[in-house]
């Protein structure tokens, strides 16, 4: 594993469709983005991140999230996804995350992955399947 720079930082971005938007109250024109496809999103931005800073065969794995969902973002705007590094023990890699659509934030919190070999993680889903 090469070193994580703290300040590491990347975005995502992506509007706001039927596929990651939920039928609040029952209600076609109260669709909004599901608090799931947010925290999905918020952690695969910090997944590549990294992913570029990693030697070839790892990856990294969520293993802790805290999200705040401040506001409701409506189909068709657009919301940014951001992670920062704000820390890195061995193969601990914590960040800051936050998501804002086109009026402000609307989501803040901290994330963390683990960098793991992903031959050695394959085999260990084999091994529970077999099990």
């Amino acid at each position: 594993m090469q070193q994580i720079p703290p300040g590491t930082s990347g975005e995502h971005r992506i509007l706001v469709t039927p596929e990651v938007a939920f039928d609040f109250l029952g209600s076609e024109d109260a669709r909004v983005l599901s608090t799931p496809h947010l925290i999905g999103l918020l952690e695969m931005t910090a997944r590549n991140t990294i992913q570029p800073l990693l030697d070839a065969g790892e990856g990294s794995v969520g293993t802790e999230v805290h999200v705040r969902h401040l506001g409701a973002v409506p189909m068709g705007l657009s919301v940014v996804f951001r992670a920062v590094v704000t820390g890195v023990e061995g193969r601990r890699v914590r960040f800051a995350v936050e998501a804002f659509d086109e009026t402000g934030k609307v989501a803040e919190g901290s994330h963390e992955r683990f960098v793991i070999s992903i031959d050695r993680f394959r085999g260990r889903l084999a091994a529970k399947r077999e099990s």
